[in-house]
């Protein structure tokens, strides 16, 4: 069923909506609440390095800065970002803290991206 919508001031036209598709597309696309977190922490270069690095395994906060070529600062910045996305975990040992991932699924699409932006250039 068509539903009439308000008319647009600046045209002056009615527009109609199929309020069954809407309604169950409203349903479907709330399904994407928080994912825009996650490709946040996807869309800086450095956090994908650290991901990367990451899913080799373990790292404490001076390796990823070594890594990312970051001080220990920014790395500590990143990687708190990806704890606070839920991407990252870690854990404590003295005055060390050490990072990883906290699924692997992500690692699994960072190296499936790579693996296929390879493929192209050949």
């Amino acid at each position: 069923m068509n539903k009439d919508m308000n008319k647009d001031p600046d045209t002056r036209e009615t527009f109609t909506y199929d309020e069954e598709k809407v309604n169950r597309l409203k349903k479907e696309v709330a399904d994407t609440e928080g994912i825009a977190a996650f490709f946040k922490a996807l869309a800086d270069d450095t956090r994908l390095k650290i991901i990367h690095a990451l899913a080799q395994g373990e790292l404490c906060v001076c390796d990823v800065a070594s890594i990312s070529g970051s001080t220990v600062q920014a790395a500590s910045h990143h990687l708190r970002f990806l704890r606070n996305t839920g991407l990252a975990k870690h854990r404590k040992e003295g005055k060390m803290v050490f990072y990883s991932l906290r699924d692997r699924k992500l690692s699994r699409l960072i190296e499936k991206v790579i693996e296929d932006l390879r493929g192209e250039e050949e």
